[in-house]
């Protein structure tokens, strides 16, 4: 089965979405299941994995409210607040549906750069393994050392990271990202979301070979069984259409064999999150 392992819905609000900016003008404006469905079509995907894009309750509900009326949205990545006192309650509640199938926070925008190390925040990280929710990694690159100190005391949750750690492809700077993605790849609960790598890129002038020095390092470090693709959709349109965007780690899967293309495409996601179809 062939699955989008990361894209977003929204309803538009400006209050809601601020960092979608003027630049961003493309994607102001609601987003919802019918949408995608004909991209996933378009492009053989059977289903995909809906990721939280606000940190409020209320989304993580209307996600699953979501899941459970598309049979295409296989899996929810929503957000609770990994800190709070009543977070087993929050997560036994969630949890009652099975399409919940990790949390994210939003930790590239927090102003400590070593949020991910916080001991509040740390309690929150251990109480996903009694639920069996992993966990998305959402970081720039310059946060990738703490996130290996981070994902070392847990060795027996699953993690993800998101976007390859957001590598400047535009300045084309590599070797220092790809020094923190080969220690973060060095442990093996850690996947990796081949996603969010277009706009990353010159969104106006970007070719597939910008992308490839990047892609080659994810598949040196992590191999052909932790990665995952994923469109980052309707983000990824500020910088190409969804079928251009998936069609990068497409054409770069050519050059393997069958079962390693079906691999990134889909089967690593369904085996990473238990997703069924």
């Amino acid at each position: 089965m062939r699955v989008d392992a990361h894209q977003h819905f929204w309803k538009y609000n400006p209050a809601e979405y601020e960092w979608i900016d003027d630049s961003m003008a493309a994607v102001r404006r609601d987003f919802l299941t019918e949408d995608l469905e004909p991209e996933l079509e378009h492009n053989k995907f059977q289903g995909s994995v809906a990721v939280q894009a606000r940190q409020t309750l209320e989304e993580t509900r209307w996600l699953l409210e979501l899941a459970d009326r598309s049979s295409k949205i296989l899996g929810v990545v929503g957000w609770v607040d990994l800190r709070s006192p009543d977070l087993r309650t929050l997560l036994s509640e969630f949890t009652r549906n099975p399409k919940l199938v990790g949390i994210r926070h939003i930790v590239q925008s927090e102003p400590d750069d070593r949020f991910l190390l916080r001991q509040d925040f740390l309690r929150g990280i251990a109480s996903l393994e009694e639920f069996d929710l992993a966990y998305d990694i959402l970081i720039y690159a310059k946060h990738l050392p703490v996130a290996a100190e981070f994902v070392e005391r847990f060795p027996r949750q699953r993690f993800v990271l998101d976007h390859l750690a957001k590598p400047a492809i535009k300045s084309r700077e590599i070797e220092t990202w790809a020094a923190g993605i080969r220690r973060l790849a060095a442990f093996p609960n850690v996947f990796c979301k081949l996603s969010g790598l277009v706009t990353e890129a010159d969104w106006q002038r970007w070719k597939p070979e910008d992308i490839t020095p990047y892609l080659d390092i994810a598949f040196e470090t992590f191999g052909t069984s932790r990665l995952m693709i994923g469109s980052d959709w309707p983000v990824c349109l500020v910088a190409g259409s969804y079928s251009r965007t998936m069609d990068v780690v497409k054409d770069y899967l050519k050059r393997h064999p069958a079962e390693i293309r079906e691999a990134v495409l889909g089967e690593n996601a369904c085996r990473f999150w238990k997703l069924k179809a």
